[in-house]
């Protein structure tokens, strides 16, 4: 099987529909994909019933991408074939959600104030799907439509970066509280591209405590290296590996799509749906 389990929408900060990923993943020839937008799972029913309609042969699993933030680092935590009606998890999402609406309002409010930018809530939140989530990746969209740089890069590096006087941390949960969460909805929390956090090795640690069931090894920005590290790392504490693309959109070089261009074994399919079992008969 060709797989990859980390793929995003429309519905949070991805260039492409639902639909339009599975005709891509196709094409691309993809056997399983899961889809993990940021802090919702939207695109999942839209995906399951165009393949349906079209009568498509493609795996879709149901997945999510919790941002959390802890001791000032960004920590992604996926979650896989969580119980979508979970009251917490609801509550989860809905914490998030509000979140996001809230820092992105005062984000705006301090470019207009301290940017002179011309630019509205309406004219970022056009650019996510209905009751998505919605973030800076679409503050930049914004930024360059509206004539304040030239391209989105360019408008995180001089407006919504991290050091630069409109940022605004956003309200969220820690990586622990996102890992219980998943497990109380049946779902299998994952660390995802630990390669971004300097602390991976000892917070794997604590997560591990706290219910955590997967590193993400395989990740487009893992080297071979890293690869083995996380690997082993999830050896260590009895975690199962898994792996995607992360993509977005298609790449600036060319247009190139990244989805299932990184190698994944395709055990960890079989490892995943283990997981899967084991929990449904816990």
């Amino acid at each position: 099987m060709k797989i990859d389990l980390h793929i995003h929408t429309t519905y949070s900060d991805g260039m492409l529909t639902p639909t339009q990923i599975v005709d891509t993943a196709l094409e691309c020839g993809l056997d399983c994909i899961a889809l993990t937008d940021h802090d919702n799972v939207l695109s999942h029913k839209v995906a399951t019933d165009y393949i349906k309609q079209k009568k498509l042969r493609l795996e879709v699993i149901p997945g999510v991408e919790i941002n959390t933030i802890y001791k000032g680092y960004e920590v992604h935590i996926l979650g896989y074939f969580m119980d979508k009606d979970n009251r917490a998890f609801i509550d989860l999402i809905n914490f998030q959600q509000k979140a996001r609406i809230e820092q992105t309002h005062k984000i705006i409010e301090l470019l207009v104030k301290k940017t002179g930018l011309k630019i509205k809530f309406e004219d970022v939140s056009r650019l996510v799907a209905p009751k998505g989530s919605i973030g800076r990746p679409h503050i930049a969209r914004a930024i360059t439509t509206c004539g304040g740089s030239s391209n989105i890069m360019e408008a995180y590096a001089k407006y919504i970066n991290n050091n630069s006087e409109v940022y605004v941390e956003r309200n969220t949960v820690s990586p622990h509280d996102a890992v219980e969460i998943i497990n109380e909805a049946g779902g299998i929390p994952v660390f995802a591209h630990p390669i971004d956090v300097e602390i991976a090795d000892k917070l794997t640690q604590q997560l591990a405590s706290c219910g955590l069931r997967g590193i993400e090894a395989y990740h487009r920005k893992h080297s071979p290296a890293a690869v083995e590290h996380f690997s082993t790392l999830a050896e260590q504490y009895g975690l199962i590996v898994t792996g995607g693309s992360d993509f977005h959109a298609p790449s600036l070089n060319h247009g190139t799509i990244l989805m299932g261009k990184n190698f994944i074994p395709d055990w960890i399919y079989d490892k995943l749906l283990l997981e899967k079992r084991k929990i449904e008969l816990a």
